[in-house]
């Protein structure tokens, strides 16, 4: 079955076959005491404990950052439920992996299984709104109990009706003594200053750290400082959203644009896409390109970024990679024109210097016979051709000429 994959909790080395898994799933902890960090959640009397502790059912979101544990404890919680666990990424999923999820469901029941069915959506963030609209009458039922996983804060991106209905858990990133504590458990001969430099590097992600290990041993067959350096170099390491991979690809895809470079700003997007760059955060990027650095040369290039996120919204991957491409086309060939851009920054710069000059009296409103008596408004003509700035800055020019 395409797009998601179902584990009878029944233990996870069995379904999932040790021998083909990477190493950070191999060591992958299968109960609560074995699982390393996220204490305000799993300590003694903390809520996640009390409600696997107390077998509670209920549906919630995991928000935190990458490697902080999130499939993990949702794996964990459905395994001491005693629940079927069904687990789709909203990168490659849809409403019709739901709706054969919810086939099998139907057909076990008849079967006599009464088992609780949670349904766990990783990066449910990438979900649009319609297809977060079609989960909620699921999940409002009881027909399945939804765990999602996310990066990114829920009051954004997740619909008020779904998150209403769940509750949501925040992740912390792995302190460095819990990073030590997870790679102690891979059970590789790593020298301390390897360790060390690992530990600083993964930046809390106990993913990334695994997989640099991983990859260092089958590149090497031995772990050494310069060897683990080495290996963030290889293509095989996920593009780490807050690295900076992530900075200077946006950054070459805004150049690329700004030069009007399309090919090279497609590349750019390209390597966004096939990394899983949030679409929206690309989206928003090319509308705030299109004021900043095409403006008043072509007016609709701010239409057609604020269409293209809004289709980006509605659609999500994959085939929002149309309308991406479709943008960043657009923007790249239009010309370009940055005076307001310009403009409105040395307008501020004047405010910072100045602060609040007096303005002048005739532009002044005057709602009350008080103020027009004082002169308020008085010698106003439409379409006047005298300056309305502040007396010190009556020459001031912000906008400059056309190009």
């Amino acid at each position: 079955m395409q797009g998601y994959k179902t584990t009878l909790c029944i233990g996870f080395e069995e379904a999932y076959g040790m021998d083909m898994e990477p190493l950070a799933s191999r060591i992958r902890p299968i109960k609560l005491n074995d699982f390393v960090g996220q204490s305000h959640l799993t300590g003694i009397g903390k809520p996640l404990r009390v409600a696997i502790e107390k077998k509670e059912l209920f549906s919630f979101i995991l928000w935190g950052p990458p490697g902080s544990g999130k499939t993990t404890l949702a794996r964990i919680y459905a395994a001491a439920i005693g629940a079927d666990f069904f687990e789709i990424s909203a990168v490659d999923a849809g409403k019709e992996d739901v709706k054969r999820i919810l086939g099998e469901h139907r057909g076990r029941k008849t079967l006599g299984f009464g088992k609780p069915k949670i349904l766990f959506v990783d990066e449910i963030h990438r979900f649009n709104k319609a297809q977060q609209d079609f989960l909620l009458p699921f999940v409002e039922r009881g027909d399945i109990t939804l765990i999602g996983a996310t990066t990114e804060n829920p009051s954004f991106e997740i619909i008020s009706p779904l998150l209403s209905r769940t509750r949501v858990f925040v992740l912390n990133e792995h302190t460095e003594q819990e990073m030590g504590k997870i790679i102690t458990r891979t059970k590789l001969k790593i020298p301390k200053d390897a360790k060390e430099w690992l530990i600083q590097m993964a930046s809390g992600d106990a993913r990334q750290a695994i997989t640099t290990l991983e990859t260092a041993e089958k590149l090497y067959d031995k772990i050494t400082l310069a060897n683990l350096k080495e290996t963030i170099q290889s293509k095989h390491l996920r593009y780490d959203k807050k690295g900076e991979e992530h900075y200077n690809t946006i950054s070459a895809f805004i150049k690329s644009m700004r030069a009007s470079q399309p090919d090279a700003a497609l590349y750019y997007l390209a390597r966004m896409v096939d990394a899983g760059e949030d679409p929206k955060f690309i989206a928003r990027r090319m509308v705030i390109f299109a004021s900043e650095d095409i403006g008043l040369a072509q007016p609709t290039a701010l239409v057609v970024a604020n269409a293209v996120f809004e289709a980006v919204n509605k659609i999500g991957y994959p085939e929002a990679t149309i309308n991406l491409a479709h943008g960043v086309a657009y923007l790249a060939q239009c010309k370009k024109d940055r005076r307001s851009y310009d403009a409105i920054f040395e307008a501020l710069d004047d405010i910072k210097k100045f602060g609040n000059l007096p303005i002048p009296m005739k532009v002044r409103n005057a709602p009350t016979k008080l103020m027009k008596e004082l002169k308020y408004r008085k010698g106003y003509e439409m379409y006047d051709k005298e300056s309305y700035l502040p007396d010190k800055l009556k020459n001031k020019k912000y906008l400059k000429g056309e190009k």
